[in-house]
């Protein structure tokens, strides 16, 4: 019997906000220190006094390419796989970057699924099996997650871009399993 994919979804880790802003902050920084070094001079803007760059133009082309590695980095990350999330046969199979195990959810054990806003937080890191108050995370990116309660009380939350079709294919496949 082949197996059935009924969702699927890939999200990347290059694209989440946290991940994006974190090294975007760093390559600007190796920027700025790339200019002050080019530019040595003291300068006194507003009463504000700007000292002279403590480091020499060698250094400052070091600054310069780790700002350039970094960009490229991100570049990069973009086409890191970090969560596949997919339902096959009454099961949901969540796939992790590299080593990480994967985790199988079935589906026969889940008596509530509910969409939910993932945090309170602009910003969240990117997650995968995080076990944090009672509750098991999965996030790479967006606002949105479907979380999952088994018959045990163990919840699951698990972010997703397509939330709405996920939550609702999730529905149809746990009526049976109420309590």
């Amino acid at each position: 019997m082949q197996d059935d994919i009924l969702f699927e979804e890939k999200q990347y880790i290059g694209y989440n906000k946290w991940s994006i802003l974190w090294r975007t902050v760093l390559a600007l920084g190796c920027f700025l220190l790339y200019y002050w070094s080019e530019n040595p001079k003291a300068l006194d803007v507003s009463g504000i006094n700007i000292p002279s760059s403590p480091v020499g133009t060698d250094s400052g082309q070091l600054f310069f390419l780790m700002g350039l590695i970094i960009m490229l980095l991100s570049l990069i990350l973009i086409f890191v796989l970090h969560i596949h999330t997919k339902v096959i046969n009454n099961s949901l199979i969540l796939e992790g970057l590299w080593t990480s195990r994967n985790v199988k959810i079935d589906l026969n054990s889940i008596v509530d699924v509910k969409k939910v806003k993932y945090s309170i937080y602009l910003l969240n890191p990117p997650i995968y099996n995080l076990h944090f108050k009672d509750v098991i995370r999965f996030f790479t990116k967006g606002n949105d997650a479907v979380e999952l309660t088994d018959k045990n009380g163990q919840k699951y939350l698990i972010g997703s871009q397509k939330s709405d079709v996920l939550a609702n294919l999730l529905k149809q496949l746990t009526v049976e399993n109420k309590v």
